[in-house]
C-alpha cells in the first residue's frame, strides 16, 4: 500500500494548491511587457546531457522564454525523423529520466527559465507516475507534455502532478472538433499546445490555411495562452503566426541543428543565432510588423 495514499482506492483526490508555478509567472511577464512567448524544444541528452545543460542556458541568453526537453523514447510516434534521430543519438549516451532529472536540478542553481519534460507515456509508468510528480517537483521541472497521453487516462497522473504544483499541458489538433477542444482545454493550467497540423513533427515550408480558424475555436473555449507548434522554423513563421496566438514553438528545425554540428566548438553560437532571431518577431517593439497570415 502507498504510504503517501493510504488507503484510497486508486488515487487521492486533487488538493487545491497555491504553489507557485513558473510557466504561469513567465506569462504573466511576458504579458506586462507585451511579448509573445518563444518555446524552444532540445532532445535531452543530444549529443550528451552536458551540452544540453549548456544549450538551455544559451537558449535563455538567446531569448527563449521557456525550454521543452524531451525525454529521448525508443518508439517516438508523434515525431518525425529529425526528432527521432536525436532520440536514438540520445539513447545511445546513455540518457534516461533520472539522468534527465539530475540535469534539471542542476540547472536549477543556474537558472529559473521555465522547464517542461516532454515524453511519451511509457517512460513514466516504468518510472512510476507519483515518484515522476514528487522527483520532477524536486528537481525543478514545472510541466509535463505527453502526447500518447489520452485526456480520458489523464486524470491520475494530472492529480500528482497537480499536488506538487506542476502543470499538464494539454495538445489539441485540427482535427479534434470544438466539442472536444472545449472538453481537453476545461482545466488547461500553463498554455494549450496547438498542434498547427496533422502528422508528426518536422520542418514546413509552408503553413496550414486553416490554421487562423483553428486557433480561434480554441480561443472561444479556453483563456489559457495558446501555443502553437509543429513545422516552425523561421522567424518569418513565427512573425505571421503570432498574431494569432500568445506563444511559438520551435523544435524540429533547433534539434536538426544541434544534431548537424553535434559537439563542433560552432555549436553554441549557432544556436544562440538561431534562437535569437527567432525571438526578435515576438518582442513587443515587433508587434506592428507582424504579417497578416491571409495575406501570405
Amino acid at each position: 500500500m502507498c504510504k503517501k495514499f493510504g488507503c484510497q482506492p486508486h488515487f487521492e483526490a486533487e488538493k487545491k494548491t497555491n504553489l507557485k508555478n513558473r510557466i504561469s509567472e513567465k506569462f504573466s511577464e511576458l504579458i506586462r511587457k507585451k511579448e509573445k512567448a518563444l518555446i524552444t524544444f532540445l532532445t535531452a541528452g543530444d549529443p550528451d546531457l552536458a551540452t544540453t545543460e549548456e544549450l538551455v542556458l544559451t537558449l535563455e541568453k538567446a531569448g527563449a522564454d521557456i525550454v521543452e526537453l524531451g525525454v529521448p523514447y525508443s518508439d517516438p510516434l508523434a515525431d518525425g525523423p529529425v526528432i527521432q534521430q536525436a532520440s536514438q543519438r540520445a539513447l545511445k549516451a546513455g540518457t534516461n529520466l533520472k539522468k534527465i532529472l539530475q540535469t534539471v536540478s542542476r540547472l536549477r542553481q543556474k537558472t529559473q527559465i521555465p522547464l517542461i519534460l516532454m515524453t511519451y507515456y511509457n517512460p513514466l509508468l516504468k518510472y512510476g507516475l507519483e515518484k515522476t510528480a514528487s522527483d520532477a517537483a524536486d528537481a525543478g521541472v514545472d510541466g509535463f507534455i505527453v502526447p500518447d497521453l489520452p485526456m480520458e487516462e489523464s486524470a491520475e497522473f494530472s492529480v500528482y502532478l497537480n499536488n506538487k504544483g506542476l502543470y499538464l499541458i494539454p495538445l489539441v489538433a485540427p482535427t479534434s472538433g470544438r466539442d472536444r477542444i472545449a472538453k481537453i482545454t476545461e482545466n488547461a493550467k500553463g498554455f494549450v499546445y496547438c498542434v498547427s497540423l496533422t502528422g508528426v513533427t518536422g520542418i514546413r515550408d509552408e503553413l496550414p490555411d486553416n490554421l487562423k480558424s483553428f486557433l480561434d475555436t480554441v480561443r472561444s473555449c479556453t483563456r489559457a495562452p495558446l501555443a502553437v507548434g509543429f513545422g516552425i522554423s523561421t522567424a518569418e513563421q513565427v512573425a505571421v503566426i503570432s498574431q494569432y496566438c500568445d506563444a511559438v514553438i520551435v523544435g524540429s528545425a533547433l534539434v536538426k541543428n544541434i544534431g548537424d554540428k553535434g559537439k563542433s566548438p560552432a555549436l553554441t553560437d549557432s544556436v544562440y543565432k538561431m534562437v535569437k532571431n527567432l525571438k526578435e518577431p515576438l518582442k513587443s517593439d515587433n508587434n506592428e510588423k507582424r504579417v497578416s497570415l491571409s495575406g501570405r
